[in-house]
């Protein structure tokens, strides 16, 4: 299946770099779940610009939009709004699922489920994306990584507290040092 770009405005853009700055709490326990594949190998965006709009989370392969409602959209010019803003946004083939913020917050458990299964039956009805396949089999069977040649030990040991401190001199050369000033003491006192 094709990936469709769908337009969005520069304000629309602008405004999303801010709101990707300042998500609120609910947002980001989402965004823990959803980013980097963790979603059965679905590659989702946040914050993402359509049309003059802004959507939370959104994932192209899917053509799936995830909206997190919090206490702005009990406001109720948000709530003449949304319905225009969605059913807009619906036009260019996008799905809609909305939780409220509290849902997320305190019953994710079932908000996670019901996004899988929204998935699954995408999958039932479109198949597997060849890409996703390939994701997933790679979070369950990690290949080991096999090197011509393997980093060297770091000196020290394997401590990288230790490795990432700078050396300023070795335990040696300060004995060293300790020997020259009790020479130079025994030295200067005859």
């Amino acid at each position: 299946m094709k990936r469709e770009l769908i337009p969005y405005t520069q304000q629309a853009l602008e405004y999303a770099k801010l709101l990707r700055k300042n998500m609120t709490y609910s947002e980001v326990k989402l965004w823990m779940e959803l980013r980097n594949g963790n979603m059965m190998g679905y590659d989702f965006d946040r914050q993402k610009p359509m049309l003059n709009y802004i959507v939370d989370f959104y994932c192209k392969d899917l053509r799936l939009a995830i909206e997190v409602d919090g206490i702005t959209h009990e406001d109720e010019k948000v709530l003449r709004k949304d319905p225009v803003r969605q059913d807009e946004i619906e036009m260019h083939g996008v799905a809609f699922l909305r939780f409220n913020a509290l849902d997320v917050v305190h019953d994710f458990k079932n908000v996670i489920r019901t996004i899988e299964n929204w998935i699954f039956e995408f999958e039932d009805r479109n198949g597997v994306i060849e890409r996703v396949k390939r994701k997933r089999n790679s979070l369950e069977h990690p290949q080991k990584r096999k090197r011509d040649n393997p980093p060297q030990p770091l000196p020290g040991g394997d401590n990288p507290a230790v490795n990432s401190m700078p050396q300023l001199c070795s335990l040696s050369s300060l004995n060293q040092q300790r020997t020259n000033k009790v020479n130079k003491l025994g030295n200067g006192s005859q």
